[in-house]
């Protein structure tokens, strides 16, 4: 059964993870094999913390990977650009402080680890197989083809991969996370697993 604190303040925290995609998110984390999980695109920690309510419950922990300087859509003159998460002392987008509280808020500091940098920098020096790995960073195809290709490698047979925002159909939304879904499932190394709305959910076979 997952934390329902940690669900109940995941609800309530201030990002674009709809709940019922977040339920499934945590559901899939909480059925994962054993080891860590790791999410790529952390944002204001929504969906952290429906990760954090499956790891509570495994004992485990919650690595979260983002520069928090914002993907492409979050800059000036882009749809979803808040003037409010611009560090006047730098003038860039700095999304770790309302990270920081929403775990805190959520007393969930004691099973996330944050670790503030580029993706495909860790991912070049990460070794640790992952139980579940959550997608969810910058939209763009090469940043999409990065965190695959970066990261997928380091998923355990056995383990989950999720990927967010996957629309078939361009009127709903943008393409990268649907290209590497595809990309992923075509390649034969996964079997789709029941999703919601526009999470996919895929198992590693080999």
């Amino acid at each position: 059964m997952l934390d329902a604190d940690l669900l109940a303040a995941a609800a309530e925290a201030t990002g674009f993870m709809p709940a019922d995609e977040g339920a499934a998110l945590a559901q899939a984390a909480l059925a994962a094999p054993d080891g860590p999980i790791l999410e790529v695109g952390s944002y204001l920690g929504k969906s952290t913390l429906y990760l954090a309510a499956a790891a509570r419950v495994r004992g485990g922990k919650v690595v979260t990977v983002d520069h928090h300087r914002g993907s492409e859509e979050h800059q000036p003159g882009w749809e979803y650009h808040d003037p409010h998460l611009v560090d006047p002392a730098v003038g860039l987008i700095d999304t770790l402080p309302g990270f920081r509280r929403t775990i805190a808020a959520a007393g969930a500091e004691d099973v996330v680890v944050a670790v503030v940098a580029r993706a495909e920098d860790v991912a070049r020096l990460w070794a640790t197989p992952l139980a579940l790995l959550f997608l969810d960073g910058s939209h763009t195809d090469e940043s999409a083809q990065r965190d695959l290709a970066g990261w997928a490698p380091h998923l355990t047979v056995g383990g989950v991969l999720a990927i967010h925002d996957v629309f078939a159909d361009p009127a709903d939304g943008g393409q990268a996370p649907y290209r590497i879904y595809r990309q992923a499932l075509d390649s034969g190394t996964y079997t789709e697993l029941t999703g919601q709305g526009s999470l996919r959910l895929l198992r590693r076979d080999r």
